[in-house]
């Protein structure tokens, strides 16, 4: 098996063993306690320790080999399941699921972490592709990276579905620490040629904030591009804070993890096309189009209840998820040479998501007091529900149309921008991230 295909095999295994822990917790905390507030708090948990790890988890990347850290995290998120299921275990509030003991808070924290060392799998992928990949079929290999992350979320829905129904948690952490040891244990049977860092100064040794906002500020547009990536991430906290709260509202978990599982063959079919058909000349303006395309979509899925409206929009949005990250990624190893690609793609995943926790802290409690009762018995139901709907559904249908408004006002401004053209017209004249960029530095 090429390096390639093996690496991306691995992260399979281990998308799937943190998607599932991810989607279990959530599940488990909405249907222990039924609170939409407890639900945005395990989304603003992932997202603001995602946003504040990310440059350093960036920085170990360029480092230290590739390889190696990805089977760090693997062994990185096995121990940290392993201790949360001790606490499980040992301390009943945790297993009452009581939102007012700190311990809940500290099992849910410690089994977020877990999942969160995956992120620095999602950072050296990327960097392996622009080693193991021509650059001219790089965007292919980009695709077959989604495609893999939609073979994952496609297991990953229906298994954390029927592991919340037959085992709780308990059977959800034993899975996840099996699965961890397969992932770190087929690392070893992985080698990968990978060069040394060019840098040969203290800088290598170190998280380098300084010198890669300077290679980001010295590439016409990136930053603008990483930035419209945030504002995307601002509004898509909305839908990691109440999309499985409004699904849940509409069926029965198993239901919901089966439907989960059968929307994202999206991801799959996506990853396909990508691999054969790749971005087109500018993907940057695919970036842009997907997301209107995506965002206008989300205005409209939940303005009645329905499950076939709500299959029909997360079917779109992770059909054009892939293309949109593919997108991404392929600008950034065209613009970006190799030695900062790691820095590089970890300070963007802290920019992007340092806006999504503020979205997601906030959207819980605003849905939960303001929106739920406007339109459950409030001015809202009175001016709307006879064709709208009413009840506490409702309330969490409307801030999905709300946000996805925003979503393409936002879209067709960076369309506009002056910005849009300087990214694109650095990726049409810029170096392959093979070579050094020295002067961006």
């Amino acid at each position: 098996m090429q390096p390639f295909h093996h690496l991306l095999a691995n992260n399979l295994v281990a998308n799937i063993t943190n998607f599932t822990v991810w989607f279990a917790l959530t599940f488990w905390t909405f249907l222990e306690t039924q609170s939409v507030f407890a639900t945005g708090m395990i989304a603003g948990i992932y997202l603001v320790l995602t946003a504040m790890l990310g440059i350093w988890f960036g920085s170990l990347v360029d480092h230290h080999g590739k390889r190696r850290m990805m089977l760090f995290s693997s062994l990185a998120s096995l121990a940290l399941y392993a201790v949360a299921l001790a606490g499980y275990a040992f301390d009943p509030d945790i297993r009452d699921a009581r939102t007012d003991s700190i311990m809940l808070w500290l099992f849910v924290l410690l089994t977020m972490l877990g999942v969160i060392v995956g992120n620095i799998r999602m950072i050296a992928l990327p960097t392996l592709v622009t080693i193991l990949v021509p650059a001219e079929r790089r965007d292919k290999a980009n695709g077959l990276v989604g495609m893999v992350s939609g073979i994952g979320f496609l297991t990953t829905s229906a298994i954390s579905g029927f592991l919340v129904a037959w085992g709780g948690m308990v059977a959800t952490l034993i899975f996840a620490i099996l699965l961890s040891l397969v992932a770190a244990i087929d690392l070893l049977f992985v080698t990968v040629d990978e060069p040394r860092p060019a840098e040969a100064d203290e800088r290598v040794r170190r998280v380098d904030l300084a010198g890669t906002f300077r290679v980001v500020r010295g590439i016409p547009g990136l930053f603008a591009l990483i930035l419209f990536a945030a504002f995307n991430n601002l509004l898509g906290g909305v839908f990691m804070a109440l999309m499985d709260a409004y699904g849940l509202s509409l069926m029965k978990v198993e239901e919901w993890g089966l439907l989960w599982a059968a929307i994202s063959c999206a991801f799959i079919l996506s990853g396909i096309v990508i691999a054969r058909t790749g971005l087109g000349a500018n993907p940057v303006r695919t970036l842009l189009a997907v997301n209107l395309v995506t965002w206008s979509v989300a205005a409209f899925f939940t303005i009645q209840s329905s499950i076939l409206l709500l299959s029909f929009g997360c079917f779109v949005w992770m059909f054009l998820g892939p293309y949109a990250e593919a997108a991404e990624q392929t600008t950034l190893q065209k613009v970006v040479p190799l030695e900062r690609q790691g820095r590089v793609f970890g300070f963007a995943q802290s920019v992007e998501q340092a806006a999504s926790p503020f979205t997601a802290f906030l959207i819980a409690p605003v849905t939960q007091f303001i929106f739920v009762p406007l339109m459950t018995d409030g001015a809202g139901a009175a001016a709307i529900g006879d064709w709208y709907g009413r009840g506490p559904e409702r309330g969490i249908a409307i801030v999905f149309s709300i946000a996805g408004l925003l979503g393409v006002l936002a879209t067709l401004a960076a369309f506009a921008s002056k910005s849009y053209r300087r990214i694109s017209a650095a990726y049409a004249d810029g170096a392959d991230g093979d070579t050094k960029a020295v002067a961006a530095v």
